[in-house]
């Protein structure tokens, strides 16, 4: 069952005309299938109020929709963000006559220059968005050689059922009756079943949005951004250092007392920065932070660094975890 997952931005509810609603938080899922073909759309409720819901949506999505009513605050913070994560395929509907030379300037050196610009009818982008994924075919995996990680972004008590979290698969492949870590507590959980779209499948590989029912730990066990995993490679720290890269568009240097938020899969963490090194070029320091609580991730992946007391930009830079 190929599936995509597509971040909806810019227009509250735009998804509801695409997909159906599924999950409903901070962020709220809809699905699309069509055959044994589907897309997992995500939208960010609570933005812009709150940054995280947007880390959040597009930190899951392999392509994006942003949709442009306005060329306001909240269009140029989503466009950094997207760049951030690293969103590098997607689409723009311009809506209320706003022109493809109009946007150009705020999209120039980011991944939304090569975004392609679609017309605001949501029947033809539902066609292109299922023929996306139909084109991603996953391979059953090895049975014997696989590893993976499921970061959380729901969880519930269903009654006869027990645990169920939900979320998509970062990395690897997590296969029915696996035994995983679920990070960053030291307990070990037992995957009791594995289902894509309410239909019961033995595995799961990157890509994935799944439902899991455990055995072994309970919702008090859990958070979002607990991350479920039998990769060894995985760690979990609360000291993390790493080689920033602030956002072009950040204009003074990163100091140590900054309380910022570090945001990797589902995680969006408060953190103190605790040392800083500029070297050679104060745009690009050496950080040491400390968090209150374990960041989950595989030495050499990248977080974003956000900074929610400034007036106008959140979004400070990006840091690649050692």
């Amino acid at each position: 069952m190929p599936n995509l997952n597509a971040a909806v931005l810019g227009a509250p509810e735009y998804a509801k005309g695409l997909g159906k609603i599924s999950t409903a938080s901070d962020i709220t899922f809809y699905d699309m299938k069509q055959g044994e073909v589907t897309v997992s759309l995500v939208e960010p409720t609570k933005y812009p109020e709150k940054l995280a819901p947007l880390f959040y949506s597009t930190s899951l999505a392999d392509v994006a929709i942003v949709v442009v009513d306005e060329l306001g605050p909240a269009f140029g913070e989503t466009a950094i963000m997207l760049d951030c994560v690293g969103v590098k395929k997607g689409y723009l509907v311009l809506r209320n006559y706003i022109a493809p030379e109009q946007i150009a300037p705020l999209t120039k050196g980011t991944v939304l220059e090569g975004y392609i610009k679609v017309n605001d009818d949501p029947l033809t982008l539902r066609e292109t968005l299922l023929s996306e994924a139909r084109k991603l075919v996953p391979e059953e995996p090895d049975a014997k050689n696989h590893a993976g990680s499921v970061p959380v972004d729901h969880y519930f008590d269903v009654k006869g059922v027990g645990t169920v979290v939900l979320g998509c698969v970062a990395e690897g492949t997590i296969r029915k009756h696996d035994s995983v870590k679920v990070l960053p507590s030291d307990k070990q959980a037992e995957i009791r079943s594995v289902q894509k779209h309410d239909d019961d499948f033995d595995w799961a590989v990157q890509g994935d949005r799944v439902g899991f029912a455990l055995k072994g730990v309970s919702i008090e066990d859990l958070d979002r951004g607990t991350v479920l995993t039998n990769n060894r490679a995985i760690i979990s720290r609360r000291t993390i250092t790493g080689r920033a890269e602030l956002v072009k568009y950040w204009s003074k240097p990163l100091a140590v007392g900054m309380v910022v938020h570090l945001g990797h899969w589902m995680q969006f963490e408060p953190a103190r920065i605790e040392s800083v090194d500029v070297g050679d070029d104060w745009r690009a320091p050496m950080l040491t932070l400390s968090l209150q609580k374990d960041l989950v991730y595989i030495p050499g992946s990248k977080a974003v660094v956000t900074y929610l007391e400034g007036s106008k930009l959140r979004i400070a830079a990006t840091i690649t975890l050692q």
